[in-house]
């Protein structure tokens, strides 16, 4: 490692393909901004990623954990993220996010996290104004009524026919951006397999389609429960591969699936001019 005082150790990691750079900010905290994290995230002229990772210390658990969309934005939670995490630090651990405190724990080639509570009311998620979230009296386009939850970042999910015939390229961001969601939202378009197995794509808000979204399996699980379409747990499938999802009303969701050390580096910030 050089004795640059300004380089930045990263590790590139992933789950599902999924993917993250994690600067580690334990013993010399980083100062991240919107620019410099969307700088780092391009794949043309950057490390390259979905979401920036920063790992730091807390004082409420053995890690904290920020979350930079590919864009820039600062988001509260990313299930997939939260599984790298006990691969970073080399052992299992409770982080504290801006979603709370979770706790993840290796077992063999996979981790697991508790990723809290699901959030089911329509100011938890947030929406705009007080409605149902379980089917909500909205849509778009021929989508069927949609249900909301937040699994620390906003989601609605959709359970359709057959994925391949909706354009989720088109209505993805268009639904992102919907004044409904205040914060924007991450849209998952589900497809039941069988009670115990869906498929999901998910249009990530900040990121849009990635391998795999975390929450949206968690949310997308949740949202079957509620509707007493699925049975758990469930597995989830993903483009970039499974996670299997238990939950059960009043308790924790429990996410489970792997997580993937690529390789490590060094960065220094200056080197890397604000997008435009």
């Amino acid at each position: 490692m050089s004795a640059n005082p300004a380089l930045l150790s990263f590790a590139k990691m992933h789950g599902l393909g999924n993917d993250f750079v994690v600067i580690d900010a334990r013993e010399r905290p980083v100062v991240m901004t919107e620019q410099l994290a969307r700088a780092i995230a391009d794949r043309r002229t950057g490390v390259g990623c979905d979401q920036l990772i920063v790992v730091g210390a807390s004082e409420r658990a053995d890690v904290s954990m920020r979350i930079f969309n590919q864009d820039g934005s600062e988001v509260d939670a990313c299930g997939n993220a939260t599984r790298c995490v006990p691969l970073f630090v080399r052992r299992d651990v409770t982080i504290e996010t801006n979603a709370g405190l979770l706790e993840a724990h290796r077992q063999g080639d996979l981790v697991s996290v508790d990723m809290g509570e699901a959030r089911t009311d329509w100011e938890q998620v947030p929406l705009a104004y007080a409605m149902d979230t379980l089917t909500m009296p909205v849509s778009w386009d021929d989508l069927p009524a949609p249900s909301a939850v937040s699994i620390g970042n906003p989601h609605v999910v959709f359970f359709v026919d057959a994925l391949d015939d909706v354009d989720m390229a088109r209505l993805g961001p268009l639904i992102e951006h919907d004044p409904l969601f205040p914060t924007r939202v991450n849209v998952n378009f589900a497809q039941m397999l069988a009670p115990d197995h869906i498929r999901l794509v998910v249009w990530e808000r900040g990121a849009g389609f990635t391998q795999a979204c975390g929450t949206g399996a968690c949310a997308t699980a949740v949202s079957a429960l509620r509707r007493r379409i699925a049975q758990g747990p469930v597995r989830v499938s993903l483009p970039g591969g499974d996670l299997l999802i238990d939950w059960a009303p009043g308790g924790h969701i429990s996410m489970t699936g792997p997580a993937a050390h690529v390789f490590d580096g060094t960065l220094d910030p200056a080197e890397f001019a604000p997008a435009a």
